[in-house]
């Protein structure tokens, strides 16, 4: 069974960068190269959103217009990590940061298109 760790979160002042990382283990034919990755968050009181996404080949993205310009998703396969680079913090941007992985071709911001889920990982952004 396949199983996810994020790492990198932690508490941080606005404009400052962080990067994420989503570590997946358990497989055993395949790798991560064969799954579409996607970062959710989640805050107090709030849904959870579909912040970024990979498809399998990387060649799909997409981004939540809240982090457009701002965050960066990309994938080391070899390593079976995938990373959220977030630059320009801001307090907005605080919440639980999720990983989640299915096989798809192409990417989805939507968590129900997911099957394997991270525990996540707090990330507070605050002066």
């Amino acid at each position: 069974q396949v199983q996810l760790v994020e790492s990198g979160g932690g508490l941080v002042q606005p404009g400052s960068s962080l990067k994420l990382s989503c570590s997946a283990s358990g497989f055993v034919i395949d790798s991560i190269e064969t799954y579409r990755v996607g970062w959710f968050r989640q805050a107090p009181g709030k849904q959870r959103e579909g912040v970024s996404c990979t498809s399998a080949s990387d060649g799909n993205k997409y981004y939540a217009n809240s982090v457009k310009g701002r965050f960066t998703v990309s994938r080391d396969n070899a390593r079976n990590i995938v990373y959220l680079h977030m630059n320009n913090l801001k307090p907005e941007d605080t919440a639980v940061y999720y990983c989640a992985i299915n096989h798809g071709i192409f990417c989805s911001p939507s968590a129900s298109d997911y099957k394997a889920w991270g525990q996540g990982t707090q990330v507070t952004v605050s002066a």
